[in-house]
């Protein structure tokens, strides 16, 4: 069964497949099915909200089950910011080195107890007999005091996760406790039921 991906990411769809494939679930961006998708306006108030609108306007649009994610970074201390904004903090041409420089300025005098935060990941899926369903992942961890390590991407560094953040795991580490992660393997937990 062919499902469409709203994203331009190509690895998210290699992960998505990774973990889709047993099911005989391929997956696709918009333009291996020779269409292109709309960009989607994310005014949802929650992470579900907006993965439901980007998963939704996919199906509409290609006729496709569409499989969209939605996820961001939630800190306790900030009463759950940057949540829903995480990639609209600061603005969102503004380099991630700023925006984590940004939130350790936020967290200025903050108790290391007090640091505690959440990456969040709601997996969203649309198909065009009306069905609908979420699935979300969670990955507990503190705000560090600096940035830390080379990989990953967005507040990776910053993520801490015991003594090491996010940008100092490997790759396999981190698809193994990372929200992503978490919430991909129950999208395919709730599609092997349904399917």
């Amino acid at each position: 069964m062919d499902f469409l991906i709203a994203t331009h990411n190509m690895k998210k769809r290699e992960e998505l497949h990774r973990i889709l494939s047993p099911l005989g679930i391929s997956v696709f961006l918009d333009f291996e099915k020779g269409i292109e998708l709309s960009d989607v306006e994310e005014t949802g108030e929650t992470f579900r909200e907006n993965a439901l609108l980007k998963a939704r306007s996919g199906c509409k649009e290609s006729g496709m089950p569409c499989i969209a994610d939605d996820s961001g970074l939630v800190v306790d201390a900030l009463d759950g910011r940057p949540g829903v904004y995480s990639a609209r903090y600061m603005g969102e041409s503004t380099p991630y080195s700023e925006k984590m420089a940004g939130l350790i300025k936020e967290l200025e005098g903050v108790l290391d107890e007090k640091r505690t935060a959440r990456f969040v990941s709601v997996a969203a899926v649309s198909f065009p007999d009306g069905r609908e369903y979420t699935v979300e992942g969670k990955c507990e961890g503190k705000i560090g005091y600096e940035p830390k390590g080379e990989n990953g991407f967005g507040f990776d560094p910053v993520f801490m996760v015991g003594d090491r953040s996010f940008a100092q795991l490997s790759a396999e580490e981190k698809d193994s406790i990372s929200h992503r992660g978490n919430s991909l393997r129950a999208l395919k937990e709730k599609l092997s039921e349904i399917l």
